[in-house]
């Protein structure tokens, strides 16, 4: 009877320390410091939407004679908004993925600027969201480093067009404007989700 009694008290010990285990597995501890990234990350997303609308410098009446205009820049990211996609977020490859969208906004927001210059055309619209790109990345990628999560390697030049007019380097600018906002209304909620996810504070 006494090693049947021993033998049960040590599988119930057994058992608790596995739901412990599980328990401390399956929720993520809040990180003080990349609590404070995600905030800040949010804040220059917010920064970047407002720069990204000033690409064009279209009124809103023009704007909208774009609206049918098909995508042709095939580099950028596509961006998954459904539910299920949401409810699968995971910390680290969800930063890795932003990591690596935003490396491609920026590859494409440098060739819009070079494209600018070729036009004798202001560059600074094109430059400010250049910086923000870069100050995002740069966040990301500590973010990534400070959870040990590998960083992606940034996106080569593909197959970029070669803009002949300044009515395409109009066209070029509305898609990637148009694109980015998307991508920053995107990114914030996804910023959201992760803060959530690592029971961050907000206050």
């Amino acid at each position: 009877m006494k090693l049947i009694h021993d033998s049960a008290s040590c599988l119930l010990r057994l058992l608790l320390l596995a739901e412990l285990f599980v328990h401390s597995w399956s929720r993520p501890t809040s990180s003080p410091y990349l609590c404070k990234h995600f905030a800040s990350m949010i804040t220059k997303v917010e920064e970047l939407t407002k720069v990204s609308k000033k690409l064009h410098e279209l009124s809103d009446n023009v704007l909208a004679t774009f609206a049918g205009v098909e995508n042709r820049l095939d580099g950028l990211p596509n961006i998954k908004q459904n539910a299920e996609y949401f409810n699968s977020l995971q910390v680290n490859v969800s930063l890795s993925e932003l990591y690596g969208y935003t490396q491609s906004f920026k590859l494409h927001v440098d060739w819009l600027k070079t494209v600018k210059e070729n036009h004798t055309l202001s560059t600074q619209s094109s430059s400010n969201a250049s910086t923000h790109l870069l100050q995002l990345s740069n966040q990301l990628n500590a973010s990534l480093q400070q959870i040990s999560a590998e960083v992606p390697q940034s996106p080569t030049p593909s197959s970029l067009p070669v803009v002949s007019t300044a009515f395409d380097e109009l066209q070029f600018s509305v898609e990637i404007s148009t694109r980015l906002q998307v991508f920053c209304s995107w990114t914030k909620r996804v910023l959201k989700f992760l803060q959530k996810l690592s029971r961050c504070h907000r206050h």
